[in-house]
């Protein structure tokens, strides 16, 4: 571990201020200290390559071909639930309540609070308002109609997960942010009050308006800017209100530790597992569909529980999969382990505890893919347990 650091860029001021800023001080000493900071950066719970492969500038030619490119944007309008503000008006029968808001956006309801994980509502997740992937379709409310928040989470600062216009707009409310160490100094840069975070290195928790936010490992990488230094830490998130207890996955690659975070903070009534923006040319550091399949079911302790609800697909065009790709992967591979999923359409509430209907909603918007949809099988006799022999896939 090194004992000085890095110290700030001197022309910090001069970057645009969606970059963020440098950790410093106070902030700077924790990240020096930490556990999970060597060597002048902070390094994953296992290894992880982050730059993509050299085979990938070798298959740019066959990936920009216009028959590829069109499956990766759907092909009509995708749906948006209308009434998703009177829906969440009353509180939810169980005490708990999820909505997906697109990509990593969530707004949980929980033993009575609200808990906003990675609010993206910008049109684009980069920078800059005129270059960078853009929004496939609108979010389903307004910001400033989500009353009531008491908690806003952010598992990692890269651009379609921490979004300054966003952040800019939650600073009017009186809104407590939980962020990952180092992650604060962007915030506060943006306008939000130090007393307004709480800023946690991996397995550390605090306590916000009566819930327990503990930040998990998970393995990814961070950096807003152009020089890609690892001074801000990336997390998953367990959340309990003492009786429901939810799991969020961020951004991360499959890691034997989802084991450990469910035997530590679990079972979850409900996972939000990161399904999309997969390949194989940065296979550490996404997850497809059936790893996440397999992340939800060691949080679950090795036989599937609760409810999983894919999230990091549908709304930017993030990989060069078919942008259906992670919705059906992720059916097939519930159906492989029997485990219990939500695909709810973008805005629509829905409770863990109620079952959930088969709403394969994208085939109605998505390109149709040569040969047509497959039929996923139903879930076959005594599937409860995932096959001891099941290993994740990697995209062909």
């Amino acid at each position: 571990m090194t004992g000085a650091g890095p110290q700030p860029s001197r022309f910090v001021k001069a970057r645009p201020a969606p970059f963020g800023a440098d950790p410093t001080g106070a902030r700077l000493d924790r990240i020096l200290k930490s556990p999970n900071y060597a060597d002048g950066a902070f390094v994953n719970p296992i290894g992880a390559r982050q730059a993509p492969s050299k085979e990938m500038l070798k298959s740019l030619p066959a990936n920009l071909r216009k028959e590829v490119r069109v499956t990766r944007k759907p092909a009509r309008p995708v749906p948006v639930h209308p009434t998703t503000l009177a829906d969440i008006a009353s509180p939810p029968a169980s005490g708990l309540r999820l909505t997906w808001m697109g990509h990593s956006t969530v707004l949980a309801e929980i033993g009575g609070r609200r808990v906003l994980f990675d609010p993206v509502w910008g049109q684009r997740c980069s920078p800059f308002p005129f270059v960078g992937p853009r929004r496939v379709h609108p979010a389903p409310v307004p910001l400033g109609s989500l009353t009531g928040l008491d908690v806003v989470v952010i598992s990692h600062d890269h651009y379609d997960h921490l979004d300054m216009p966003t952040i800019v707009e939650l600073v009017r409310s009186d809104v407590v942010f939980a962020v990952p160490l180092g992650v604060g100094a962007h915030l506060e840069h943006w306008g939000v009050p130090a007393a307004r975070l709480r800023e946690l290195d991996w397995n550390e928790s605090t306590e916000i308006a009566g819930l327990r936010l503990t930040a998990t490992p998970a393995r990814h990488f961070c950096g807003r800017g152009l020089r890609g230094r690892q001074q801000t830490l990336w997390a998953s998130w367990a959340v309990t209100d003492g009786t429901h207890r939810l799991f969020h996955s961020g951004d991360t690659g499959y890691f034997p530790g989802f084991a450990d975070i469910g035997a530590e903070h679990g079972p979850f009534d409900a996972t939000m597992i990161q399904i999309g923006a997969y390949s194989e040319f940065w296979p550490d550091i996404h997850m497809t569909p059936a790893e996440g399949m397999r992340a939800h079911t060691d949080l679950s302790g090795g036989t599937p529980r609760g409810v999983m609800l894919p999230i990091h697909w549908g709304t930017f065009n993030l990989a060069q999969h078919a942008w259906a790709d992670p919705a059906e992967g992720t059916v097939a591979a519930a159906r492989a382990t029997g485990s219990k999923i939500a695909t709810p359409r973008v805005g629509a509430p829905f409770e863990p505890a109620d079952p959930q209907p088969d709403d394969w909603w994208w085939r109605e918007v998505a390109v149709v893919p040569a040969g047509g949809w497959p039929a996923h099988p139903e879930r076959p006799a005594g599937a409860e347990h995932p096959a001891d022999d099941y290993e994740p896939a990697r995209p062909e």
